[in-house]
């Protein structure tokens, strides 16, 4: 299945990234094709006009290939860290430029944070934002702490135990991604 896993920080020494690396080489040694959507690679400008609202002709290429990339998505990951107890804001900025390419697709939450807290803060403010952007969030969380000494520059965890609390995660987004798929195909959507 296709998956996008939204990374959310812009910072110059962010350590998330290796927590997103991990969750992609993850979902693509169990048979998934996967992308890691980076706001440094998809940076909009503070929103002033949604997808929706170009004309068909003025939308912008990078705006258009994320777009495509959405829709074609049959599940979402989204990584996160916490700042200020909430949610960055490059991540909400380059997620609310689109709105109906999200729709009716399952979404887990990974959070993390140099704390002991995990993110858990976070994970709260993303269920609330990915559910009003149409997503079905999963029930489980990968939360992390001390994100930056839990994982080498390439994602490989530094501690034993994540690709293990990881698979129970994985699962049920799988599961939820198969059974949506399979029913959006028999069933036709409500809207």
């Amino acid at each position: 299945m296709k998956i996008l896993v939204f990374y959310g920080s812009v910072r110059r020494h962010r350590q998330g990234v290796k927590a997103a690396r991990f969750v992609v080489s993850e979902m693509e040694r169990r048979g998934h094709a996967v992308t890691l959507v980076d706001p440094l690679e998809y940076d909009f400008g503070l929103l002033d006009l949604m997808y929706k609202e170009y004309a068909a002709d003025e939308k912008p290429e990078k705006m258009r290939e994320l777009a495509d990339m959405i829709v074609a998505a049959d599940g979402f990951i989204v990584v996160s860290g916490e700042y200020n107890h909430s949610i960055p804001p490059a991540l909400s900025n380059m997620m609310d430029h689109f709105l109906e390419e999200y729709f009716f697709r399952p979404c887990g939450i990974v959070a993390y944070s140099n704390g002991r807290f995990s993110g858990a803060r976070v994970a709260m403010q993303l269920r609330a934002f990915l559910s009003e952007m149409g997503m079905a969030t999963i029930s489980s969380l990968f939360l992390i702490a001390n994100v930056g000494e839990s994982f080498h520059d390439d994602g490989t965890p530094t501690k034993e135990g994540y690709a293990r609390h990881f698979e129970s995660f994985a699962n049920e987004l799988e599961w939820y991604m198969k059974i949506i798929k399979d029913g959006s195909e028999k069933y036709k959507k409500p809207y």
